[in-house]
């Protein structure tokens, strides 16, 4: 089991924090992020609308052959996501946790700007006490 990336997604679907935990991931540059991040910002605004049972928060987990994302939505429209290998179960308690991390050192800094990039110090440390190197 592991922990692979950690993104946040801002509610205009925008990268705003980006980490990888493990080795082995595909090298990827910023832009490339970029486009990930909008691409599944409007993956999940489609599956919110596709549901046959009446509303929807849009998709909560996605899984690939070697992986899974798990999606955290916010009130605020903010995402929080997580790349696991596809035996990790624990990733809606670990998506919790970062968003709490979040909500206390990025969203309580008065020197942030709401939308903007994470550039802070106190939340990269919070995450790397809570995912580590992210090998279970």
């Amino acid at each position: 089991m592991a922990i692979f990336s950690l993104w946040v997604i801002n509610k205009a679907g925008g990268l705003v924090y980006q980490r990888n935990f493990a080795d082995g991931l595909a090298q990827l540059t910023s832009n490339e992020y970029l486009v990930l991040a909008g691409t599944l910002h409007g993956i999940h605004a489609i599956t919110s609308r596709l549901s046959p049972a009446g509303s929807s928060s849009g998709a909560q987990v996605i899984e690939g052959e070697t992986f899974k994302m798990t999606i955290l939505l916010t009130a605020t429209g903010t995402k929080f996501v997580l790349l696991t290998s596809l035996a990790e179960v624990t990733a809606d308690s670990v998506l919790q946790r970062v968003y709490e991390a979040y909500a206390d050192a990025v969203m309580k800094n008065p020197f942030h700007t709401p939308e903007m990039p994470v550039r802070s110090e106190g939340f990269d440390t919070r995450i790397t006490s809570l995912i580590g190197t992210g090998q279970s």
